[in-house]
């Protein structure tokens, strides 16, 4: 039996094949998806490769998903055949010594899985007993696909201890820029959002953000005396999360914090990479500086509690569904700045969930 899956060989070259469908093993899953949306790490990986993900191509490709168990191997009890679930891309080793100490993101074994572009996929061990969860049958397999990205921005959000009436300014208006200006707002912050084109900067709005700066077009002088604008005596915001990951923006982050306030550095620059940073403003200026990633297994469960408790409105992130088969026409209009997020859709999912064709 075969499936269609997309392949990761090297940058930009992914490719779309029939493979064999897997077997689960002893406390395995397989997961007959039904929805994988798209990710900014999935586009950067596609342009890029990414050093931790595809060590040993060619590798399954794409991570947020959710669908229907199609069978499981000896020794699962979490699910059965035929429920509902959504799985995390992750699971941690709990034996290691940043797992030890429950910084579990950190973990120096941490399992990472891709292939969630196809009509199958095999769920680890160690992800079926921590990261696998069944679905409330109101809950939409496209929502429950982005619980992973909502996860990655609670773990963020978590670090930056926002009270209630902190000035935040949120550096880049991507999919995790939103989800992390949304769980701001919850917190009770006002939230100043940057980032370009009409679309996102429409959903920052939709997600709380009071005030929203289209930065096309200006230098990064420019932007840090808008965002200096927009806070009280021009004094800098409380906490500013970067959520672009460029050296550049990193700086920027700490030119636009007031004095004791904290930046958290969450988008990811490309390896390699250096920041140079004023040290007078770290110093006199008593700034705490963190960096945020992935997620655990516990920001996963909270992730998921809020997609289901529909506290979090997660599919407004979704510019279309396409079919499967149209995984690299998604890909390329990301790469080219065209929608936010896309979910791709299986064919034995497609009647469910892709919009019915028109026959005007």
């Amino acid at each position: 039996m075969e499936m269609l899956a997309a392949m990761y060989y090297a940058p930009m070259d992914i490719r779309l094949e029939e493979r064999p469908v897997p077997f689960p093993g002893p406390g395995e899953v397989l997961l007959e998806v039904a929805a994988a949306t798209t990710c900014g790490t999935d586009v950067k990986s596609y342009r890029r490769g990414h050093p931790l993900l595809f060590q040993h191509p060619p590798s399954g490709f794409g991570h947020e998903v959710s669908g229907v168990v199609a069978s499981t191997g000896a020794g699962v009890t979490r699910c059965a055949e035929g429920d509902a679930v959504v799985v995390a891309n992750s699971a941690p080793c709990l034996r290691c010594y940043y797992c030890q100490r429950q910084r579990y993101s950190l973990c120096e074994q941490l399992l990472f899985l891709n292939g969630a572009y196809a009509e199958y996929l095999l769920v680890p061990e160690p992800i079926v007993r921590q990261n696998l969860y069944k679905l409330a049958s109101s809950t939409s397999f496209i929502a429950a696909a982005l619980t992973e990205p909502l996860a990655c921005a609670l773990h963020g959000v978590d670090a930056c201890s926002i009270m209630p009436g902190d000035t935040v300014i949120i550096l880049g208006s991507g999919p995790l820029g939103l989800l992390l200006a949304a769980l701001a707002s919850l917190q009770g912050a006002r939230v100043i959002m940057t980032g370009h084109g009409v679309e996102r900067l429409a959903l920052a709005r939709t997600y709380g953000a009071q005030g929203v700066l289209d930065v096309s077009g200006f230098s990064l002088e420019d932007q840090r005396d808008r965002l200096l604008a927009e806070t009280d005596s021009r004094r800098g915001a409380d906490i500013v999360i970067e959520a672009i990951g460029t050296p550049e923006t990193w700086t920027l982050a700490t030119q636009v914090v007031r004095p004791g306030g904290l930046v958290n550095f969450f988008g990811g620059c490309p390896a390699g990479t250096s920041v140079n940073l004023a040290t007078h403003p770290l110093h006199y200026g008593e700034l705490t500086l963190t960096g945020v990633f992935h997620h655990t297994p516990a920001y996963f469960a909270q992730a998921l509690d809020l997609i289901q408790g529909k506290h979090i409105d997660v599919e407004a992130l979704i510019t279309a569904r396409l079919p499967l088969a149209k995984a690299l026409e998604a890909l390329q209009l990301l790469l080219q700045k065209r929608g936010v997020k896309y979910a791709l859709i299986p064919p034995a999912f497609q009647q469910q969930l892709l919009p019915p064709v028109s026959h005007q």
